[in-house]
């Protein structure tokens, strides 16, 4: 009864301190890599969509145009 007891807690999280120190790194590299594919993907979707057609008055220019 006691053999039966001690593998129990071989295969706690609570116990078995290399068991769940595995499982936390894991579940934080897991969580960092989802965190940059998931900002890598919001800066691609918000990205820069080109050259926009923009009409600059004269008068604003380096070298200003007056009528």
């Amino acid at each position: 009864m006691s053999n039966e007891i001690e593998n129990y807690k071989d295969k706690e999280f609570g116990y078995n301190w290399v068991t769940s120190s595995r499982f936390l790194f894991y579940m934080q590299v897991f969580v960092v890599v989802a965190f940059l594919l998931g900002g890598c993907y919001q800066l691609y979707g918000h990205r820069y969509k080109g050259k926009p057609d923009v009409e600059v008055p004269g008068n604003t220019l380096y070298t200003p145009q007056y009528k």
